[in-house]
């Protein structure tokens, strides 16, 4: 960001020349003399102050909450092809977002390609077990490959109850009634859904098709599910038992509820890992032209 009148408003700078993502919040997102001015009120990303933005050189700007953003912030943004997406904060859900990806369809259409081909399918597939359980697993069908990645799950589960000294009764997920389940299974479905908030910006700004899964299916998201499953052990669980722990060290007059705490631990933990700038990367690269590789 920088200080001073910027003059952008007729230029146009290709996405590949930009620089990422842009994440603001708590301030005024406004345009003024045709450039895109930031009235922060501050936050652990951002001092107060007010800000000239060169949009034209950011790819998207993800605004957290106590953003407000004027009309016409949106239409020079979407005039340039700059992306602006609402989520929670960290991250930790996805609200909305325009426009949608990038200003060309490439890796969309590489995505579709890779999915109607079984072979590449399921070469995708093993690619994305590979990168999660660390090592090339010998099967190609389906249903084994789960059931291999079921039973590396359950010890990872023992590993990270005995380092976080949370008691583990086994994973239970009541649909009807979430809440019942106990401590660590409740934090275990917050921190799957702001996992899978993160991978659908992540998804949004790289262009991919969120309802075409490789592993996932049914669901109108299942692209995201399976970059989500990628940070399952690294991401997702340490995140749940580790707000389980905090959750359960608060004394009164602490007010906080498992969720609250699970999001903000969360949120803490995509910013120190750069999350979304991960999946991204991975999106790429699960559909390089070289793809056609052993994974």
């Amino acid at each position: 960001m920088l200080k001073g009148r910027l003059g952008l408003e007729t230029a146009r700078i290709p996405q590949v020349d930009r620089h990422g993502l842009m994440w603001l919040g708590r301030g005024n997102l406004l345009v003024e003399d045709g450039t895109l001015r930031f009235i922060a009120g501050g936050d652990d990303n951002l001092p107060p102050g007010e800000y000239l933005i060169p949009f034209q050189t950011v790819s998207c700007f993800v605004l957290g909450p106590g953003v407000t953003v004027s009309h016409d912030a949106m239409r020079i943004a979407a005039r340039h092809g700059t992306g602006i997406l609402f989520t929670g904060e960290g991250g930790v859900r996805l609200y909305a977002s325009m426009p949608f990806g990038p200003d060309d369809s490439a890796l969309a259409r590489r995505q579709i390609r890779a999915w109607a081909d079984p072979a590449t399918r399921i070469r995708c597939v093993r690619r994305m077990y590979a990168w999660r359980l660390g090592e090339v697993l010998p099967d190609s069908d389906l249903d084994t490959l789960r059931g291999i990645e079921g039973a590396r799950m359950r010890e990872t589960y023992r590993l990270l109850t005995r380092q976080f000294g949370v008691k583990w009764d086994g994973r239970r997920y009541d649909r009807q009634n979430p809440e019942h389940d106990d401590r660590p299974n409740q934090a275990i479905n917050h921190a799957a859904t702001a996992v899978e908030a993160a991978a659908m910006v992540a998804t949004a700004i790289a262009g991919a098709i969120p309802q075409i899964g490789f592993i996932h299916e049914a669901s109108g998201i299942s692209f995201c599910l399976d970059i989500a499953d990628l940070y399952r052990d690294s991401v997702t669980l340490p995140v749940a038992f580790g707000a389980v722990r905090e959750f359960e060290r608060l004394r009164p007059p602490v007010f906080a509820t498992l969720e609250s705490v699970t999001r903000k631990l969360a949120g803490r933990t995509f910013r120190k890992q750069r999350l979304v700038s991960a999946m991204i990367d991975k999106i790429k690269e699960l559909f390089d032209d070289d793809s056609d590789s052993d994974p």
